[in-house]
């Protein structure tokens, strides 16, 4: 019996569903106050206590088992302030699943880090500073910026990845780009821009003025 072709397409599918990657917001936490987080807008500035509860190990252990890459991005947290955090990366190293971090606010002690890179050395972190570590804050309401800048040396040195310092673009610092490009290549790790489209119209004093480094408003 012949076996039935299978088309380029269902292949692309196969393949894009053999990854079984996932993003997972693991707790309610975290320190900051970005103005259009959905954290800020849909709780904090309305006096409304953040909801949700951490997730537990056996939950967690169910996400290693069935994902083969696992991204810590929180909507309404940061994933450092998961008391079990670094019991997770463990986790997903020693199962040997890829894994990257989003992490902003800088919220927990220096030493703390070095046990986080150590606990999954293969992760990939991307770490925002958005502007300069003096001009970050404007925006990451509550970040130290200088203690994030420090984060990612460490992070250089404890990681056999290379860490990403993750530049979203606002009115306040479209100027600091090169600055802070610079900042970044001098201690070994990549720089990428994000452009956003959170504006809350053409007059939001957080939108660059130059409309090459801000999204359409119709763009997600």
């Amino acid at each position: 019996m012949s076996k039935i072709p299978i088309s380029d397409n269902r292949k692309k599918q196969m393949r894009f569903l053999s990854r079984r990657g996932i993003n997972v917001d693991i707790t309610y936490r975290c320190s900051l106050e970005c103005p259009r987080c959905q954290r800020s807008t849909s709780f904090i500035f309305k006096g409304i206590k953040v909801p949700g509860e951490d997730l537990t190990t056996q939950n967690f252990a169910k996400v290693v088992e069935h994902f083969n890459h696992v991204n810590f991005c929180g909507q309404v947290s940061d994933p450092v302030h998961h008391p079990k955090f670094v019991e997770f990366l463990e986790m997903l190293y020693k199962e040997n699943k890829s894994t990257s971090v989003h992490h902003a606010s800088a919220g927990k002690g220096m030493n703390w880090y070095p046990k986080a890179f150590k606990a999954n050395p293969h992760a990939r972190w991307w770490l925002a500073l958005d502007g300069t570590p003096d001009s970050s804050p404007t925006y990451r309401i509550n970040q130290d910026g200088w203690k994030m800048y420090e984060i990612m040396k460490i992070a250089k040195e404890h990681l056999t990845t290379t860490p990403v310092w993750q530049f979203i673009v606002f009115n306040y610092n479209e100027d600091e780009i090169k600055i802070a490009h610079k900042m970044a290549k001098e201690i070994g790790i990549d720089f990428i821009i994000v452009n956003s489209s959170r504006w809350l119209g053409e007059d939001d004093p957080l939108k660059p003025s130059n409309p090459e480094l801000s999204l359409s408003l119709n763009n997600g």
